[in-house]
């Protein structure tokens, strides 16, 4: 198999690797799924138009993570993004404490909300996360905690231990 940059074989490798991850960090912003799956779908163009150039794969993961964060900033910025009307989520498939959890997430600033998916869901440390947001691992550790605390004040009570 022929799994150089710009085959098919790539191609598919690098959809079935990445896309379920960045539509979940487009969504992290856009909250919507069919916006989320545009902008991981144009993060994939972005990354035929680059061309090769990745020290590794980490240094791949990386540089998808953050085109990803700064196209779903830029479409929150859009005029376009403006005059829709946004569509409610349907999360109702999910057990209670997943979807609560979920929309609490969602309501967090977006520094808060991007530091708390790459940790917890792409099990990124707190150096990487630095790494690929350009920042400081302090300021990522003072922003997870600052998360963290957020998302206990709001779901407090919300679990009840029987």
């Amino acid at each position: 198999m022929d799994n150089s940059f710009g085959t098919d074989e790539f191609i598919q490798h690098v959809l079935d690797k990445y896309s379920k991850m960045l539509i979940k960090l487009a969504f992290t912003y856009v909250k919507n799924t069919a916006d989320a799956e545009d902008i991981a779908q144009d993060v994939f163009v972005s990354l035929l138009k680059k061309g090769s150039g990745f020290d590794n794969e980490e240094h791949e993961k990386a540089w998808l993570i953050r085109v990803t964060i700064n196209k779903s900033k830029n479409y929150l910025k859009s005029s376009w993004n403006k005059l829709k009307v946004p569509l409610e989520e349907d999360i109702s498939y999910m057990q209670e404490e997943q979807s609560e959890v979920l929309i609490t997430v969602l309501n967090l600033p977006p520094k808060y909300r991007t530091v708390i998916h790459l940790y917890y869901y792409e099990d990124y440390s707190i150096n990487e996360i630095a790494d690929i947001l350009h920042k400081k691992p302090a300021t990522i550790g003072t922003w997870l905690a600052r998360g963290r605390n957020l998302l206990k004040s709001e779901l407090i009570g919300g679990f009840e231990y029987e």
